[in-house]
């Protein structure tokens, strides 16, 4: 073996010697390998925090949780893989009809959640994960080797048209709050209104303003990703603390309603708030993904068809009588599983996948359009969000590999991952705590 060895190094020495710029190649690996051990150190001495992290409270019972590898984005064993500390679970409920009966509905689905998320952290795994409330939990949570749990409420509907609901969502440990999702609330507007025209309260409503001072009083951060650019707005300019976007992109960059544009950006700025960039596929890069998906469609459809099996749009699928439904979808999983990586390997060269480095495009973009105290690191994982590269919880160190590669220092990227956001928390309580002083 040491003959072996002692061969092959003389021979890479000869190669080295032998063909011009193997030298530089050489020394190309070498520095590629320190920069590597570079991003290693930051990323472990640096705090890690994903603002958006969806939740199906399936995955919160003895039987079925986060301390086994799921086969969820996010999990403790994938968290621990990839080096990422703070998970923000989100308290998500679709929007639906402004009734009683539907804000009942919505309630419940909300408590369901915060509860799921209490469970995890005092009885499933209480020595594994604690819920974090202010910037100084996150630190010392952290400091003890435990990762850390912080709650988002994705969509203020709930909240049905009893604003003491915002004291109490706080409560059970509500640190960032929505006023609306894909569809008007009762609170404000959409940004889904952009596709129609049709808006429902030019912005928001007088219960949302409410919502707006509540959230101020309670130490509960204002997010901005769902609602509409005027709701937005008025939002930032009533709110006497700073608001946030827990997971939205650039829409210099990907022109999605979803995402921020340049005058937001600015706002947000003066607000003395942060944006926490969103690694979304189709809110990175929409031509990319938007391709990719088609392409996947035609050679998904051009292999089921050799099996016999017809692959159906989603509103077909709909159609057909729910006793059949079951069957179709049991299909599906295995034709997928089957051809996931002949269609991985064809996509390769005709649609290659949004990756790491576009996803980082955004940070770099907002970073120069608002300073780098303004700028976050978010997924959507478990939501519809993932990118080539971070697609789950386990390949959160490539986020840090990149930005070490665009030159980003320690200290910038700590920002980046964790210390913006909670210096806006901290903003966020220290306004709280003067409100209620003067109530």
């Amino acid at each position: 073996m040491q003959m072996k060895n002692l061969a092959l190094s003389f021979t890479l020495a000869a190669l080295v010697l032998s063909f011009p710029g193997s030298f530089v190649f050489a020394q190309t690996a070498k520095d590629d390998a320190a920069l590597i051990e570079k991003a290693k150190k930051i990323h472990r001495d640096v705090i890690t925090l994903d603002t958006h992290d969806d939740i199906n409270t399936a995955n919160f019972t003895d039987a079925v949780n986060y301390t086994k590898d799921l086969n969820t984005q996010v999990n403790i064993p994938k968290m621990r893989a990839g080096g990422l500390d703070v998970a923000w679970f989100i308290v998500y409920t679709g929007q639906g009809e402004l009734t009683d009966a539907g804000y009942e509905r919505a309630y419940k689905n909300a408590i369901d959640k915060f509860d799921a998320i209490h469970r995890l952290t005092e009885k499933i795994a209480p020595n594994e994960i604690e819920l974090a409330l202010t910037s100084k939990d996150v630190r010392r949570i952290s400091k003890s080797g435990k990762l850390v749990a912080m709650i988002g409420v994705e969509n203020g509907y709930p909240i049905g048209t009893d604003i003491s609901r915002i004291k109490d969502f706080a409560a059970r440990g509500a640190r960032y709050f929505s006023l609306a999702h894909n569809g008007h609330s009762q609170l404000a507007d959409s940004n889904t209104g952009e596709a129609d025209g049709k808006w429902m309260h030019s912005g928001l409503s007088e219960l949302g303003k409410q919502a707006i001072a509540e959230l101020n009083k309670w130490g509960v951060m204002i997010d901005i990703s769902h609602p509409s650019k005027e709701a937005n707005m008025q939002a930032i300019r009533l709110s006497k603390a700073p608001v946030i976007a827990s997971h939205s992109g650039v829409r210099a960059l990907a022109n999605h309603s979803r995402n921020l544009d340049d005058e937001q950006l600015a706002l947000i700025k003066a607000n003395g708030g942060v944006v926490q960039a969103v690694a979304l596929r189709g809110y990175v890069n929409r031509e990319k993904a938007e391709l990719r998906a088609a392409k996947t469609t035609e050679i998904s459809r051009e292999l089921a068809a050799q099996e016999g099996f017809t692959i159906m749009a989603r509103a077909d699928v709909l159609k057909l009588p729910e006793a059949e439904r079951p069957a179709y979808q049991q299909k599906l999983t295995a034709f997928r599983a089957k051809y996931a990586s002949t269609i991985r390997e064809r996509l390769k060269d005709i649609a290659p996948d949004v990756n790491v480095s576009d996803y980082v495009n955004h940070i770099d973009y907002l970073v120069k359009k608002m300073g780098i105290d303004h700028v976050g690191i978010a997924s959507d994982f478990d939501g519809g969000g993932g990118v080539e590269g971070w697609d789950n919880a386990g390949e959160t160190f490539n986020v840090t590999l990149e930005l070490v590669r665009r030159g980003y220092t320690k200290k910038q990227i700590e920002k980046l991952w964790s210390g913006n956001l909670l210096r806006v928390l901290d903003d966020v309580q220290k306004v709280a705590k003067h409100l209620q002083k003067g109530s």
